[in-house]
């Protein structure tokens, strides 16, 4: 078994663990990464999400260092891709011209953005980064953690990393059950919170649906047609009390209201083309953006409600990691074979066997993601926690805005967007107020060099569906790595950083001077619902 040491222990290399490595790193600290596939990036790279984000994203209302990943892969696709000089000019160019976001991307291009982005740490020795390395097993003397062993999957060794501060960035919040720190699985209860959304009781059952995605591009004429999964029929049968039918169908629920809907792959003669059908929603190439002869087919990701898994939870005592692993494989796959061969078209043939996989997109050999898209972990009981009250419309009153926070040390702005549930629960999709995150909500009640950076957070289940979307995620991972050099720095732990005023206002000065870290929205934002935010882009001056 091989040992190191290091000042910054960042396990798990998601958005949130890049934010804080980089973040470190930068402030002068050594720092190790550890990741346990073999990109970084988590649900913008390895599980192949473009990023959902708020109007004002293109703003001084992100982060200086999450505005450069957005131009780095921007500038990426002007070095790299054979554009069309009027497309590589467009200061917002939108490579695949996707409508979920102002720029739907390719994973492979966050991943060589990312890589950009670390380089020079890497370069300079204050950045190691280990690939492929999954936490097993952590050494804790009191409140303190002293040291994480990994699982190298390349060759089944084990390797120990000893460090004064460990994060844990991880997807599902791993280290938490692993170091016996005190957290939340699941639901809460409105007996516990008061959330008006809350369910009746708590349920460590209700975790919010994961989504196996994939890439696909469209050659009509040619058959490209999979293997038939093993449950297909399981999946093209099966209907779940709160759906309409089978999830092998354009039929599905709009997620505000639940009414039922009907959407195609591809928009019907008539309709206004690339607004509602599911082809343009997440389209990743746009093939008429390229010069002639070079790009010929466009490529979207299938990240649909088709899609969604929910038969088994991914975290807790009872969970079977790899069974609802397997099964969610399984859905996609069968959805995807679905598509090919009995989808029905809008001009009344089925199946659209030109759909192909193309797992060069992802980095597999199978066509689906690296990983799954985790859209809940588990969450840390915290020194403050997001409540429902804090931030949804409906709780706060429609003109209140979301609450200020004496600790704030980002923003984020989502909706309250929970998909489905392993309990047997639809979507829960409510309005809110654009947000702080509290420092509060960042620090466990009881562990003092154990941080949180990713969904596993001190919010609830309920405003986990706010604060779960990739620019938030990355502000997290951006205050946990400075409020460790400061602690470092200080000598002092993080929970005494927050306790004094002095100290707290120093930390949010570095993170809004020298990080250029937004921390509060102007009022004229904050008052205003997501509901009724603007609908493209809004662009303030720097």
């Amino acid at each position: 078994m091989s040992e190191t040491r290091t000042p910054v222990l960042v396990v798990g290399g998601g958005l949130g663990g890049v934010a804080a490595a980089l973040t470190a790193a930068t402030l002068g600290l050594r720092v190790v990464l550890t990741e346990e596939t073999d990109w970084l990036g988590g649900q913008l790279t390895s599980q192949a999400v473009p990023p959902d984000e708020h109007p004002w994203i293109e703003s001084r209302y992100a982060s200086a260092t999450y505005r450069r990943l957005r131009r780095t892969i921007r500038d990426y696709y002007r070095r790299a891709y054979p554009l069309l000089p009027e497309v590589a000019a467009q200061p917002l160019l939108n490579p695949g011209l996707g409508v979920v976001s102002p720029l739907c991307h390719e994973p492979r291009a966050a991943l060589a953005a990312i890589d950009e982005l670390l380089a020079p740490h890497r370069t300079s020795g204050r950045l190691t980064v280990l690939p492929e390395h999954r936490p097993v097993a952590v050494d804790v003397t009191g409140d303190r953690v002293e040291a994480v062993t990994f699982l190298r999957l390349t060759d089944g060794a084990r390797v120990t990393v000893a460090a004064d501060y460990v994060i844990d960035a991880t997807e599902l919040g791993d280290l938490l059950p692993l170091a016996g720190v005190e957290h939340v699985v699941g639901a809460e209860g409105v007996g516990d919170t008061g959330e008006p959304h809350a369910p009746a009781v708590a349920d460590p059952l209700d975790q919010q649906a994961v989504s196996w995605c994939f890439p696909v591009e469209h050659r009509p004429g040619e058959d490209h047609t999979i293997d038939k999964p093993a449950r297909y029929e399981h999946w093209r049968t099966h209907v779940s009390p709160f759906w309409p039918g089978p999830q092998l169908s354009w039929v599905d629920v709009e997620p505000i209201d639940l009414t039922r809907r009907e959407r195609f792959i591809f928009q019907p003669d008539g309709h206004l083309p690339g607004r509602h059908d599911l082809w343009h929603y997440r389209r990743i190439v746009a093939a008429s953006q390229h010069r002639l002869g070079t790009i010929e087919h466009d490529v979207t990701l299938v990240n649909w409600p088709q899609i969604d898994y929910w038969e088994l939870p991914f975290a807790g005592p009872d969970a079977d990691p790899a069974a609802a692993l397997d099964g969610a494989r399984s859905l996609s796959l069968s959805f995807l074979y679905w598509m090919q061969t009995e989808a029905p078209r809008p001009d009344g043939g089925t199946g659209y066997p030109g759909l192909r996989l193309r797992p060069d997109i992802v980095g597999t050999s199978d066509g689906l993601a690296k990983a799954p898209y985790i859209r809940e972990a588990r969450r840390i009981k915290a020194e403050f926690t997001v409540l429902e009250q804090h931030i949804g419309v409906e709780a706060r009153g429609a003109e209140a805005g979301s609450e200020v926070f004496h600790d704030a040390v980002g923003i984020g702005s989502y909706r309250i967007d929970l998909h489905p549930s392993t309990a047997g629960r639809t979507y829960v999709d409510i309005d809110c107020f654009p947000f702080q995150i509290p420092l509060g909500a960042l620090l466990p009640q009881r562990v003092d060099n154990l941080l949180p950076a990713g969904k596993n957070i001190g919010t609830t289940h309920i405003t986990n569906g706010a604060y779960r979307l990739h620019p938030a995620e990355w502000s997290i991972g951006e205050a946990v790595g400075a409020l460790v050099a400061q602690a470092l720095q200080s000598d002092l732990p993080p929970r005494k950083i927050r306790a004094d005023a002095r100290l707290l206002e120093d930390f949010r000065r570095l993170l809004s001077g020298t990080l250029g870290v937004p921390l509060a929205w102007p009022d004229d934002i904050r008052t205003t619902a997501c509901g009724r935010a603007p609908a493209v882009p809004q662009l303030v001056e720097e």
